[in-house]
């Protein structure tokens, strides 16, 4: 009996060590990569850092967090933000975010609030913490910008992992349910004379390429930017309107994407009028866009539904022969 009770005591010090420990490199990681931020320049700041959960936990608040990047001007603000973990596996760990949060860009600032906005995050064991796979669920989630435009989602869950047998290659799925686009967008469309406020439902299934992997270093010094999006399927479900997207672009160093979409929307011409109310279309091309469309429409059988390429070539969109603007750029800031 004494020898057991001396092995536990033994394993119960050993054990309270390797917590004291552990916690302290938590801690001394976390300040260390702050003030290396300090150190290039960025705001980074905070009130006060703390990790608990003995003896099974390393659970770590940090409060009054500022972090503003000054090669993007981007700038995050929250009251306070938690990682938390099991004290044997320090490289899964659970973020929890605030119910209220502030993202800034040099053009707006955006206030945040959510019921509940947590993930799952697994890291590769390396000193550069690659990003394995990830999940994030976010609950009644609500934008207000003092650009004059506000949003809102009832529930949105976003999940990434690393592909199998790619390089820097992401499977990423987004949905979310309740969607209310920004207001201006919403006002343009008559406040619902067209369409009611909330989108019932909007999903998407892709994998991404990237230029470097998502480790410390894509915060530290630059994000990595698209090189190829294989998209699997968009689909978005809006009262009557019905849209399936699918294909794949390659995109090169400018951001400009180059390839092919194929695209099926149940009721299109309504979304040829909304595309006018919300001044995406030129309402001079309405009655070229919809001739066209026709056409493309009764290839398929059933007029209201169009089945057709949306291809990217020469930094311009065309859908089927109809060229419909310029192409976005796909630029990570």
């Amino acid at each position: 009996m004494r020898k057991l009770l001396a092995i536990t005591a033994v394993l119960a010090l050993l054990w309270g060590g390797y917590w004291l420990i552990g916690a302290g490199a938590m801690e001394k990681a976390l300040r260390g990569w702050i003030a290396d931020r300090q150190g290039e320049g960025w705001v980074a700041e905070y009130t006060q850092l703390d990790t608990r959960g003995f003896p099974s936990r390393f659970d770590t608040t940090i409060e009054g967090l500022e972090l503003a990047d000054p090669d993007t001007g981007l700038a995050w603000q929250v009251p306070w933000f938690q990682i938390l973990s099991l004290s044997y596996s320090p490289h899964h760990v659970i973020a929890v975010w605030p119910d209220q949060q502030v993202i800034a860009t040099p053009n707006q600032r955006i206030d945040i609030t959510t019921a509940d906005m947590r993930g799952s995050v697994v890291l590769d064991v390396d000193t550069s913490l690659p990003l394995n796979r990830a999940s994030i669920v976010m609950e009644r989630m609500e934008f207000g910008s003092n650009a004059g435009w506000s949003a809102a989602l009832d529930h949105a869950q976003l999940a990434t992992r690393q592909s199998v047998g790619a390089v820097n290659s992401h499977d990423i799925s987004f949905s979310a349910t309740g969607f209310k686009p920004a207001s201006g967008f919403i006002e343009r469309l008559g406040r619902g004379d067209l369409l009611p406020d909330i989108i019932d439902g909007m999903s998407v299934k892709a994998t991404v390429a990237f230029t470097a992997p998502w480790d410390r270093f894509a915060i530290e010094r630059a994000r990595p930017q698209v090189t190829r999006i294989d998209l699997e399927l968009l689909k978005a479900n809006w009262d009557q309107l019905d849209l399936w997207m699918a294909g794949a672009v390659d995109v090169d160093a400018r951001g400009i994407p180059t390839g092919e979409i194929t695209v099926k929307a149940k009721n299109w011409r309504d979304m040829v009028t909304i595309a006018v109310a919300a001044n995406v279309l030129p309402e001079a091309l309405e009655g070229t866009v919809v001739g066209a469309l026709e056409f493309l429409s009764t290839l398929s059988g059933d007029p209201t539904t169009l089945d057709a390429p949306l291809t990217v070539k020469n930094e311009k969109l065309w859908l089927g022969p109809v060229p419909i603007g310029a192409a976005p750029r796909i630029v990570i800031r």
